[in-house]
């Protein structure tokens, strides 16, 4: 009786799917936000997660592969050659809010952080992403990036003086989501 061959392809046992499942969106998430823009961002998820899933059986050995993945994002993006300055583009109408809430305020205030984070060069970007919204400590993003700490206090300090300079609005109030 032979033996049927096992094919290559995509780990689908191991819980590359669930973990697809559960941060993909955390995924495109940090995707969006570091490139601005909803396709790109698409593309680089999709990329990263095809490298991934190559390695998946052995992240999963090793422990959380979740600070693997976060470093492929990164490092593939670093390799596309595009703009170094990205353009945001209104191409809809907002729709309308609610009548008992004032989304305005708050709209304006995300369109002027989109804005502002547009002018920052895509390491600053990075580096904000991972220390602010993932919560990352200083040394952790060094780790993550491979570069000093001090780098890291640089492009921080660099890209929130930036900030503040095009868009002071945000110092006044707080962005909700």
């Amino acid at each position: 009786m032979r033996h049927p061959r096992r094919r290559a392809g995509p780990v689908t046992d191991d819980g590359f799917r669930e973990f697809v499942a559960t941060r993909g969106l955390a995924l495109s998430r940090m995707a969006y936000l570091i490139t601005g823009d909803h396709a790109l961002a698409e593309d680089l998820v999709q990329e990263t997660l095809v490298k991934v899933a190559a390695r998946w059986r052995k992240l999963t050995q090793e422990g959380d592969p979740e600070p693997y993945v976060r470093k492929v994002l990164i490092n593939q993006l670093r390799t596309w050659r595009r703009p170094r300055r990205l353009a945001f583009v209104s191409t809809a109408d907002l729709p309308e809010p609610s009548p008992s809430t004032d989304e305005s305020a708050q709209t304006d205030l995300k369109v002027a952080l989109l804005r502002a984070l547009s002018v920052l060069g895509s390491r600053q970007r990075i580096v904000l992403y991972l220390r602010f919204y993932e919560d990352l400590t200083e040394s952790a993003v060094a780790a993550e990036l491979g570069c000093s700490i001090g780098t890291v206090k640089r492009h921080t300090h660099d890209a929130l003086k930036r900030l503040r300079q095009m868009a002071p609005q945000l110092l006044e109030t707080e962005v909700r989501s």
